[in-house]
C-alpha cells in the first residue's frame, strides 16, 4: 500500500543540520528546522544509506508558483493532499513541474537559445553522487528565514516531515516496495526574492525512473 498519510508543510526555515556519524541509524539526512504555528517542525531530507552502496540521485530546478496552484494562498502549517493529480500532490514521473523534459522552441535568437538551452539542462539534469554531495546540492538553495514548502509524510508523533524524497519505483524484494504509489513523492522547495521557487528532489539509485499506475518499477 502506498504511504499512510501525505501533504505539504509550509513554513519558516529556520536552521538546518546534517546527521552526525550513527546519530540517526543507518539513514544519513539533512534536517531542516521549519517553524510553524504549531511550532517547530524537523523535516527529515534523505541523502543516502551510510551503510550499504545504495547511491542517491537529485536535480535542482526553478519553477514559477503558478505551476503549484496548491500552495496558492496556502497558510504557514501542515496541510493533508490527496494522493492524486488533482490533489495538489508531487509525482516526480508525471507532474509538468518537476518532470524532466524539454519543451519546443520556436524563435530565439542563436545567443539566447544557446543560454536557454544551457540553463534548461543544467536545472533539469538528474545528478548522481555520494550522500556528501547530494547534501551540498539541497544545502546550496536553502536560505535561513525563508518561506519553504515541504511535501512527504506527517511524523506519526510528534511535529516533522520524513519520507521528503521520491516515494516509487522501489524493486520487488525491497523493504519498501510496499510503500510504493503515485502522487506521493516528497520534496524541499525554497521561495526566492523574486518570486519564484527552488526546487530540491532526491531519490535513491535503486528507484526505477519510470513506475506503472501502482507505483512499482516497470
Amino acid at each position: 500500500m502506498p504511504l499512510d498519510r501525505y501533504g505539504v508543510l509550509i513554513g519558516t526555515l529556520t536552521g538546518h543540520h546534517r546527521d552526525t556519524p550513527d546519530d540517526q541509524g543507518r539513514w544519513f539526512h539533512v534536517n531542516l528546522d521549519v517553524t510553524a504555528p504549531a511550532g517547530r517542525y524537523r523535516c527529515a531530507v534523505d541523502v543516502d544509506s551510510k551503510q550499504t552502496t545504495t547511491g542517491v540521485q537529485w536535480r535542482t530546478s526553478r519553477i514559477h508558483p503558478a505551476q503549484l496552484p496548491v500552495l496558492t494562498g496556502l497558510a504557514a502549517g501542515f496541510r493533508p493532499l490527496p494522493m492524486t493529480a488533482a490533489g495538489g500532490a508531487v509525482d516526480y514521473l508525471r507532474h509538468p513541474a518537476f518532470r524532466p523534459g524539454i519543451g519546443c522552441v520556436f524563435v530565439r535568437p542563436p545567443d539566447a537559445l544557446t543560454r536557454w538551452l544551457e540553463e534548461l539542462l543544467r536545472n533539469r539534469s538528474w545528478r548522481t553522487g555520494s550522500n556528501l554531495d547530494a547534501a551540498t546540492a539541497l544545502e546550496s538553495i536553502l536560505v535561513v528565514g525563508a518561506r519553504v514548502a515541504i511535501f512527504g509524510e506527517p511524523f506519526t508523533n510528534g511535529l516533522g516531515v520524513h519520507n521528503v524524497h521520491q516515494n516509487q519505483g522501489d524493486p520487488p524484494g525491497s523493504q519498501w516496495w510496499a510503500e510504493n504509489g503515485t502522487w506521493q513523492d516528497g520534496a524541499t522547495l525554497v521561495y526566492r526574492p523574486d518570486g519564484q521557487l527552488d526546487v530540491f528532489q532526491n531519490k535513491f539509485t535503486s528507484q526505477a525512473f519510470q513506475t506503472d499506475d501502482q507505483g512499482h518499477p516497470t
